[in-house]
This record gives structure tokens, sequence and C-alpha cells, in this order.
């Protein structure tokens, strides 16, 4: 590799970075970093994308120019948007800049922008350079890219299991499975996401708070999926000073008289049957990039039989539950042979004093 590529590779690296910076804050948009260089290959400015209507990166790159770009090169993470929203579009500021060349990562899925970005900016004469570091941009907006390609949030699938496997005991009991220190760090990952999904009854079971414990401001929706709408008339998802909550139910099998229960900050929706894709949809189409799935044995099943789950992970104590009629993480899903079962990717194993968190793709 020359001395050349090795630089242009220098710089997005250093584009993807910045762009890193707005891990958790972004949501709808994208992680999107920019740097700018001079006509003699010297660095004048960069920026990166912190929150929706805010600057983008290549504005707040713009932004803070400490010369003029005139002649100079771009590199950016994504495709510069096109389209006006909450902010102008970027491309015109790259064009009006004077900028020559510019090396764009990865094209945007967003249809407002998905190509017509990079030929607006070859119409006006700026050599575009497409590819560089494609897989780690890939890999910083995979939430976005999928919501973006399938209409539906990214979904990550989390439990806490004994290490034979259970969840609770035959009782229905469950706490506490896990140590302080691997649920102070569950706090940590929910800030990662827009939202959180419960099933009823774990409302009904667990009555749990479900926020980051303010590491992620606003928090992350909450979410609870009924099929009957018997939900308790007190419960710590019904205080929306902490997060706001939406009840999304099944309208063909719940008793809508029992709405009454759900208090007026409370949002509600209603979709027409069990499936959790309507879930995963109906967030997608919020703005929800990524959304963390903390549900029973019966929704994690239906989830992912329903492609709603991209990513799991599991954490594992050193404990042994026992029972023929414990809880397991997941229903029967009705596989006839082995080749037809779920089959996890990329394991990244972790220890959390004596107890293991694996995190794995999820192939089926």
């Amino acid at each position: 590799m020359s001395n050349k590529n090795i630089s242009h590779i220098k710089w997005m690296k250093r584009a993807i970075f910045l762009a890193s910076l707005g891990k958790n804050t972004t949501s709808p948009n994208p992680k999107v970093g920019a740097v700018i260089l001079d006509k003699n290959g010297n660095l004048i400015s960069e920026g990166f994308h912190f929150k929706a209507g805010m600057p983008h990166a290549e504005a707040m790159a713009f932004n803070n120019l400490q010369k003029d770009a005139k002649g100079g090169s771009m590199y950016v993470n994504l495709e510069p948007c096109c389209h006006r929203g909450k902010t102008p579009p970027c491309v015109d500021q790259v064009i009006s800049s004077g900028i020559k060349k510019i090396y764009i990562s990865m094209q945007d899925p967003d249809e407002r922008v998905s190509g017509k970005g990079i030929k607006l900016l070859e119409e006006a004469g700026l050599k575009v350079h497409l590819g560089l570091c494609k897989k780690e941009s890939l890999d910083l907006n995979k939430d976005f890219i999928h919501r973006n390609i399938t209409r539906k949030s990214f979904g990550v699938l989390k439990w806490a299991m004994s290490i034979d496997g259970r969840v609770g005991l035959k009782n229905g009991k469950s706490k506490w499975i896990t140590s302080e220190e691997s649920r102070s760090l569950v706090h940590s990952f929910r800030a990662e996401f827009d939202a959180i999904i419960i099933g009823g009854n774990t409302l009904r079971k667990d009555d749990p708070i479900l926020t980051s414990r303010g590491l992620k401001k606003p928090e992350p929706l909450r979410v609870v999926f009924t099929k009957s709408l018997d939900l308790p008339s007190k419960s710590n998802l019904w205080n929306c000073n902490k997060a706001k909550t939406i009840v999304i139910y099944d309208s063909s099998t719940a008793d809508e008289s029992l709405l009454k229960r759900i208090p007026k900050c409370v949002e509600v929706a209603k979709v027409s049957s069990d499936n959790p894709e309507l879930i995963s949809k109906i967030l997608a189409d919020r703005g929800c990039n990524k959304v963390l799935w903390e549900c029973g044995p019966r929704l994690a099943t239906a989830a992912v039989k329903s492609n709603c789950i991209q990513e799991i992970i599991t954490f594992i104590a050193p404990k042994i539950l026992g029972g023929e009629n414990s809880m397991n993480p997941f229903g029967d899903f009705e596989y006839k042979e082995i080749h037809e079962t779920v089959k996890l990717t990329d394991l990244e194993f972790s220890l959390i004093g004596d107890e293991i968190c694996v995190k794995s793709e999820l192939k089926i």
C-alpha cells in the first residue's frame, strides 16, 4: 500500500472516530464525522454530528474552518445530504466551499439522499472517491442502515440466565440471577438504545423501571406490548417524569375497556395482531434506529421468528437453578432438524466479576 493510500485511510478513520462521538445521541440521524484538508494536505478543520436538529458533520467542519478550503479535500464517512430537513443540505456547502476532492466511505441508504448527493457533487466538478473504509462505516451505522432498508428498528435481545440456561425458578422468581455489577452494566447498555421493549407479563411480574439511570438524556422510550391490556393500575412505567412510555396492544385480543387503567401521560397505540414486527415498524417510523428487547420467553421467541432481532446480549451467572419446569429464555421454535436452528456469529466474551457477558449476531 502506498503512503498516499495510507494517508487517505488515516483521514477517513479520523472522520469515523469523530462520527463515533455522536454515539447514543444522533437518532434518528446517522453518526457522521468530517475532516477537511487544504490543497497542500494539511488539516484545517473537522466536525461531527451530535444530535438531530444540530449542525451536520460537514456544516460543523465548515464552521470550524481555520483557513480557506478552496482546492482542498474532504473525508466523510457517509454521503452528504442533499435534502432540506431541520438543517440545510450539506452538498450545497461542500460545492460552494471550492473543495475539489471528496472521499466518501459509503452511500446513504436514506432514499431522500441515496446516490443523489454524490451525483450533485460530480455534476459540480468535484472528484468523488467512494468506498474508503466502508466496512468500518457500515458497522458504525448498522442500526441506521437497517432501519432505512427494512423499515424496522435494529433489534437487540438481552437476557440473564443461570449456567444451566434458566431465567428464573418455576415459581416465577428471577431476582437476582446476576450481580449488581452486571445489572449496572445493563443500565449503561440501555443508554445505547432509543427504546426498550417488554411484554405485559414482564410488567406484571417485575414492575421494572427500564431506564439507564440517568446515563442517557432523554431516557429511551419504554415500550409495553400487551395482548390483553390487563396491566396494573400502578407501575413504575406510569411515572412519565422519569421517561416516556408507550403501550402497544393487540386490538384483536385486548379488552379495550381496560384502557382506563393507563394514565393519560402514557401514549397508547394499537396493532392488528401479536406479530412483533408491527412493534418494530411503529418504532422505526418514530425514528428509533436501535431498540432493546428485555422481554420474556414468549415475546422473545416471536421477535426472533419475525426477524426483529439482529443481535443478542446474554449474561451468564455461575448458578444452577435446575427444575424441570424452570423458565427458559425462549419458548418452542418447533424445529424438526438441527440445521433449522438459530445460529450465532461474531461472538464477543467479557468477564464481569464471576459472570460472563456474551455479545453475538443472529443468523437464521
